[in-house]
């Protein structure tokens, strides 16, 4: 067993060592002693103590052993490698957290299939148990089971797991119904800069819910006798709004209305679900949903969410990037329509299958076929608007195709403070992308990319960016702490292995 753990030592220090991009020369020189030693040390033939294990990791800048919690998780891209054949499109992240939320709702069995396995479900997950709700992935680990307790015991609240997810704000929704108080961690996730929860306070003051903000933690308290006399006009036609609104009125006993509502993706998913808990919806694409409210829901649910637009953005983003032919399958068809539209002003070259239905009988999908193709940068700037305008989530994934089209293109992403500047990541890459201010950058192209050494970017859709342009990339590249990829994305670098990528997973340890 000590010469096992002798070898996987080595094999680390040996991995460490090559991301550094240093012979075993050189680490024995900044080490003083021989090349040899190095060679029987990464070889797992020679003991070794714990002080030289820290002058290891001092030297090659890696964490050769963490103490009490897994270390980081790198990717190491070998780029420039075209990629090929098909590959499907997961279940929407962002519609399977709404769903979690909403299955505090319920208080029989909600089962949701196919769940995406992915850090943000994970967190909520921790969350959900925590307070006393019972999941356990079933059918091999492809479904999930979630089913509530009598009573919710939200003092005993994973305070770390809820902050570590910004998702964590829709609970604020369905728990106005079940307490008269309770408290909740700040949200976290991305650091996309402020983001006021003040559009959900507007939405839920209305139901009688009124938060007080000390020391990290939200203090609610619920007025049951207040209910909305009038329609509900959200100030911020956001998603996330949308839907803890929706939350709140799928319990109030009569007829909400909810005006600026987002139609986005996400929201039709969290309606189509409310509806087979009984709740009558009106409305469900348009910007003004009627909802009928039940005051209690107890049922056994079945539901399958649709594919996520965003993660076929980022799959066809990878097949422009990287000159490739590729059949991205199950692509959910209406909510890309406007980028496939910009796409093929910029000379995309792609064909599409017939529509078919998602498995929740209700989302349009289609097959596309992505070919090679010279692009040439769009006459307008690329912007985001909410659905069915270009979606917001896809922004960033036009700077690295603008980045390999013809021409200067602007992209305007005014919806978040800080996300613009991630992108500008890609000049580390050989990007040409100047930031004009915190929402606007100029990129130049096309783009001769070269391989790279770097951080993750703390937010999402710029970080997968970045990891697409190393895929392009010659030569090998490392992506540090990818975290925030894995929040959004189950299993991504196998999948994308699986048609012709060259990612390897590592660890420090």
């Amino acid at each position: 067993m000590a010469d096992d753990y002798l070898v996987r030592i080595g094999k680390l220090i040996r991995d460490a060592r090559q991301h550094r991009g240093w012979t075993q020369s050189q680490l024995a020189d900044a080490l003083a002693t021989s090349q040899s030693a190095v060679n029987r040390i990464e070889r797992g033939n020679q003991n070794i103590s714990l002080e030289m294990i820290a002058r290891i990791g001092e030297a090659l800048d890696s964490e050769i052993v963490s103490l009490g919690y897994a270390g980081p998780m790198h990717l190491r891209v070998v780029g420039g490698r075209r990629l090929s054949g098909a590959i499907d499109v997961k279940t929407s992240k962002n519609a399977c957290v709404a769903l979690l939320c909403g299955s505090l709702l319920n208080k029989g069995r909600t089962v949701l299939r196919r769940v995406a396995r992915i850090e943000e479900v994970f967190r909520l997950l921790e969350v959900l148990n925590s307070i006393g709700v019972r999941t356990r992935w079933i059918n091999d680990g492809v479904d999930l089971e979630i089913v509530p307790p009598a009573v919710l015991d939200l003092e005993a609240i994973d305070a770390e797991a809820a902050r570590r997810t910004r998702s964590i704000i829709m609970f604020l929704g369905p728990l106005l119904h079940r307490m008269d108080t309770f408290r909740l961690p700040y949200a976290g996730g991305c650091d996309l800069g402020t983001r006021t929860i003040e559009p959900h306070m507007i939405a839920l003051r209305r139901f009688g819910l009124d938060i007080a903000a000390t020391e990290g933690l939200y203090h609610a308290q619920v007025d049951h006798a207040v209910s909305p006399d009038r329609p509900i006009v959200l100030t911020e036609r956001g998603d996330t709004v949308t839907e803890n609104a929706l939350l709140a009125a799928a319990r109030h006993d009569g007829a909400t209305v909810i005006r600026n509502a987002s139609s986005n993706y996400m929201v039709q998913d969290l309606c189509f679900f409310l509806e087979a808990l009984g709740v009558r919806i009106d409305g469900i694409g348009t910007t003004t949903l009627t909802v009928h409210g039940v005051p209690s829901i107890d049922v056994d649910v079945d539901y399958s969410p649709s594919e996520d637009p965003v993660e076929a953005m980022s799959l066809i983003a990878a097949a422009v990037v990287t000159e490739s032919q590729l059949t991205i399958r199950r692509v959910p068809i209406e909510f890309l329509e406007i980028e496939l539209a910009v796409l093929e002003e910029m000379g995309l070259d792609h064909d599409r299958s017939a529509e078919y239905c998602a498995d929740n009988a209700r989302t349009r999908l289609v097959d596309l076929t992505v070919r090679p193709s010279k692009l040439e940068a769009p006459i307008d700037k690329i912007h985001p608007m909410p659905f069915p305008g270009l979606n917001i989530d896809n922004v960033p994934f036009f700077a690295a195709i603008a980045a390999v089209a013809q021409g200067q293109t602007l992209i305007h992403d005014w919806v978040y403070d800080n996300r613009a500047i991630y992108l500008t990541d890609l000049n580390r890459l050989g990007g040409r992308l100047q930031l004009l201010d915190p929402h606007r950058v100029l990129v130049e192209g096309p783009t001769r990319w070269r391989a790279a050494e770097m951080m993750c970017p703390p937010a999402l859709r710029p970080a997968v960016v970045v990891l697409l342009a190393m895929m392009a990339a010659e030569g090998t590249s490392v992506l540090r702490n990818v975290y925030v990829i894995n929040r959004g994305y189950e299993d991504l670098a196998e999948r994308l292995n699986s048609v012709g990528a060259q990612i390897e997973i590592f660890r420090d340890i």
